[in-house]
């Protein structure tokens, strides 16, 4: 059901040796309305930046008088659960990059840690000895994998089901990521793997730390939430070593703490869904301890017969949603983000944003299937359109 692996939008920019800026890159509610370049009314100046994920503008300045600290961008580029993931910080008086590096690095295991609880990938992993004993046996799971779980069931219910784990049971239909295929699987085979997609199936003891799927041969995948997860316990690593401005991001899930060296804000990009490439933006969002989590339809991807299909799957009819190009979600954690990105997608603006209205402190942007630009309440007048989106299938 979710973005399978590379997920699309955040790209970094870097002006000299500023870090990136993020750049990313259901009932009808009548206070949020379509967006247009026009009337998007926000007051936070552009700067130069990208998007797709984060692009960070707001370089320390060159001109520093002799003798005064400059900061200096610090990275940690790497891969885990499936994606890129890329930390940064700035250097302070009290802390070079020879000290913050380790520190980073104390992020990336922390995420690699509960890539290892998580993944299916390994027959050792939790969740995959949760899916060997499904129809058969409860699984005794630790507290990072049961939060995981209770919160997928959560949106589960409060998406009406759109959002739902048990998806799993699609592998190796529609083929988006290895061994890809243009090929759009049969309705017969489409129906017999939906007979298994129901999260409702799934059996939580919080007393007992156990999960148990109770239906044989349904499977689930936590690839569309765990990864939020995963960034912001690497933001409580980072803000434990002492780092409290930075960025985290793992693939289009992005968590930005605190400001930049000379106070002004990050700034998010909304890539453009049929843009050029992935540092094209149509709009522009300051942003401050909170997270983002974009769902598109561009990245694993194919069009055939004048029709778009991609990897994000609409668990009541087995195919790609139709009704969104892209959504990037605002949130105050990266797991309420990524847990509601791929709900939003599915549901559609009208659905979609009564359900982001729904969740305290949580706000999106719709690019619809007819490219028409939506933006919840919380985000109106926060969110700077530039251009609207490009059209195309």
């Amino acid at each position: 059901m979710r973005r399978l692996a590379l997920l699309p939008l955040l790209v970094f920019v870097a002006c000299n040796d500023a870090p990136p800026e993020p750049l990313p890159t259901h009932e009808h509610v009548p206070t949020s309305r379509p967006a247009t370049a026009k009337s998007s009314g926000t007051q936070a100046p552009a700067s130069p930046s990208t998007s797709g994920a984060p692009a960070a503008s707001g370089t320390p300045s060159a001109s520093s008088a002799p003798g005064e600290f400059v900061p200096k961008r610090v990275v940690l580029d790497d891969h885990a659960m499936g994606t890129t993931v890329s930390i940064a910080t700035f250097t302070t008086p009290a802390m070079s990059e020879e000290v913050i590096r380790p520190k980073l690095q104390k992020a990336l295991d922390e995420i690699r840690r509960l890539q290892a609880l998580m993944t299916t990938w390994s027959e050792d992993s939790e969740i995959s000895k949760i899916n060997a004993a499904a129809g058969k046996q409860a699984v005794k799971v630790g507290p990072e994998s049961l939060e995981v779980i209770q919160k997928s069931l959560w949106i589960g219910k409060a998406s009406d089901g759109v959002f739902d784990i048990t998806f799993e049971a699609m592998k190796g239909l529609w083929k988006f990521d290895e061994g890809a295929e243009d090929k759009i699987p049969s309705k017969e085979a489409i129906d017999k793997a939906r007979a298994l997609i129901d999260y409702r199936h799934i059996v939580v003891d919080e007393k007992a730390h156990t999960v148990q799927l109770d239906k044989p041969g349904m499977r689930m995948n936590l690839g569309g939430i765990a990864k939020g997860y995963a960034i912001d316990a690497a933001s409580r690593v980072l803000k434990a070593e002492g780092i409290q401005g930075f960025f985290a991001q793992a693939g289009g899930d992005l968590y930005v703490a605190g400001d930049k060296p000379d106070g002004s804000k990050f700034k998010v990009g909304i890539r453009d869904p049929r843009g050029a490439n992935a540092w094209d933006y149509f709009a522009l969002l300051e942003v401050e301890d909170h997270a983002f989590s974009t769902a598109g339809d561009y990245e694993r991807t194919f069009v055939k017969d004048g029709k778009r299909y991609h990897h994000i799957i609409d668990p009541r009819t087995g195919y790609p949603a139709t009704a969104s190009r892209s959504v990037t979600v605002w949130a105050r954690d990266a797991f309420t983000a990524d847990a509601i990105d791929d709900a939003i997608f599915i549901l559609g603006p009208e659905k979609g944003l009564a359900l982001v209205e729904s969740i305290p402190d949580a706000g999106c942007v719709i690019v619809d299937a007819k490219n028409k630009v939506w933006v919840s309440k919380r985000l109106d007048g926060k969110v700077k359109m530039l251009r609207e989106p490009t059209e195309g299938i």
